[in-house]
């Protein structure tokens, strides 16, 4: 319990930092990466939240620390992040126990953001089905709120990479009318936050995919 209000806490200084004083420190936050078995690769586009940070604290106002945090997914450490990106292209497994954390990590005031790096979304879909049998993944609106931010989407889900040439759609899993969990589908938007020589993106592309992130940033710690 007192982790999770510590979590809140975090959500508020964030908050309070973002929007109300930007520039402010906010305790040498970091955005985490979570890590978890299967086999899937966890640890792609390794320069992806580093520059998702810097395009947040040049566009948004915050003072996020571009070195990211890695963290299990069973680890009370979990508790510490309140945003946590989650990627990779094949198998993801959770132990009960993980599975246990990660909930209360979600329903305590936590955020996740999955993005499906092609290859991910069958075993994603079963994992978080295990963590939260009671919810299904409702596909949002173009006019939810996660897609209009500082940036605007009116289209939703920006298509970064081709993948099966199938539009993008961006999921989400709601608790008690709180979006608790993002899901980026047949758009891979952790492959346009990578440096311009890892994809050779255009320039255009790359930037909808850093707006796009900003945008679930900012909506993770105010929506």
């Amino acid at each position: 319990m007192k982790r999770i209000f510590w979590l809140l806490g975090a959500v508020l200084l964030f908050q309070s930092s973002l929007f109300e004083a930007p520039g402010i420190n906010s305790g040498d936050l970091k955005l985490a990466l979570l890590k978890y078995n299967g086999g899937g690769d966890w640890y792609a586009n390794p320069t992806a939240l580093p520059n998702l940070s810097k395009y947040c604290n040049l566009h948004l106002g915050t003072s996020l620390n571009p070195d990211y945090a890695t963290v299990d997914v069973g680890s009370i450490d979990l508790f510490n992040y309140p945003f946590v990106h989650m990627t990779g292209h094949g198998n993801v497994v959770f132990s009960a126990s993980e599975a246990e954390n990660l909930r209360k990590y979600l329903i305590g005031g936590g955020f996740l953001h999955i993005d499906d790096n092609y290859g991910m979304d069958p075993y994603i879909r079963t994992a978080m089905k295990e963590i939260f049998p009671e919810l299904e993944w409702i596909e949002l609106p173009f006019d939810h709120a996660i897609y209009h931010q500082t940036f605007n989407f009116n289209k939703g889900l920006p298509k970064i990479h081709e993948h099966d040439k199938n539009p993008s759609q961006g999921f989400g899993l709601l608790w008690e009318g709180r979006l608790i969990c993002f899901y980026s589908f047949e758009s891979d938007l952790g492959d346009g936050w990578e440096d311009p020589d890892v994809h050779n993106d255009p320039i255009e592309v790359r930037e909808k995919a850093l707006q796009m992130g900003a945008n679930i940033i900012q909506y993770a710690f105010s929506g």
